[in-house]
């Protein structure tokens, strides 16, 4: 079993950490666990953290993590915040990571300039990984990180600061040798977990990607053709939850899990 999860160090400041172990027979313990990722150095004092996980069936495991709320650190290649990294299965570099060998970049960088990243997912179809990501005051995307591109935060960004004034960084929602979202939401949804919808079982649902929403409470449905999208619409705004994740299980069932004090694991199936 692999997991991610925050590591304080002995200043109070915390990372993102990746480790795996081996369930119990009676699933109440992680045995023999061993950490194979650190984020370097450790920034944050409670605040985006990413650690989402994606293997991509090639050998390779990809970690979204956030920029720990220190935003310029993004776009500093000497730091593991705000970066895609990329891993072997057992937490090697691969040498063909895009900055193996520059004495500046750590080797584990696969992609930079990502705010706080929520959900990621490998697209069936193209076999591309994606990744959902919050802006600040607005300005949630959905990218497609590619070796060694820049996705322009804090340069770049549809948002604002919490405050209503300026990113102090930004230098506008477009930015020269940036790569430009796939998809912006202009007000903040709260994106969270996502995942794209390949199965036989309902037809109806194929070529659909669905993300959670953590402040507009719903699941977000996408309609996916090459690499646009185009919302569709949302489901569970009955129910007021903020949504948390989304998997497609092997039943072809999607389960969603709310983030709330009571919170739940729902199983869903399209509308008849």
């Amino acid at each position: 079993m692999w997991l991610s999860y925050a590591e304080s160090d002995a200043s109070g400041k915390a990372g993102t950490a990746v480790g795996y172990g081996r369930l119990s027979e009676d699933a109440t313990q992680l045995t023999n666990f061993t950490v194979v990722f650190r984020q370097q150095p450790k920034l944050s004092v409670g605040n985006h953290f990413g650690g989402r996980l994606v293997f991509d069936g090639k050998g390779y495991l990809f970690i979204g993590l956030g920029e720990n709320n220190q935003r310029a650190t993004a776009q500093d290649l000497s730091k593991l915040q705000g970066k895609v990294v990329r891993l072997t299965e057992t937490g090697g570099v691969p040498p063909d990571n895009p900055f193996v060998g520059r004495a500046d970049a750590r080797p584990e960088i696969w992609a930079y300039g990502i705010r706080n990243p929520q959900g990621m997912a490998m697209n069936p179809w193209s076999e591309a990984l994606w990744l959902n990501e919050h802006g600040p005051r607005g300005g949630d995307e959905i990218n497609i990180p590619q070796a060694g591109k820049n996705y322009g935060w804090p340069l770049a960004t549809h948002g604002i600061n919490y405050s209503g004034l300026p990113i102090p960084e930004a230098k506008g929602k477009t930015v020269p040798g940036t790569e430009p979202p796939l998809y912006v939401w202009p007000v903040s949804p709260g994106v969270s977990g996502m995942a794209f919808y390949s199965a036989p079982t309902f037809p109806q649902w194929q070529h659909k990607l669905f993300i959670g929403a953590l402040k507009e409470t719903s699941l977000i449905v996408l309609a996916v053709d090459g690499n646009q999208v185009r919302e569709e619409g949302r489901l569970l705004e009955a129910r007021g939850k903020r949504i948390r994740d989304v998997r497609v299980g092997p039943d072809g069932y999607l389960y969603v899990l709310t983030d709330e004090s009571n919170g739940e694991l729902l199983r869903l199936s399209p509308e008849a």
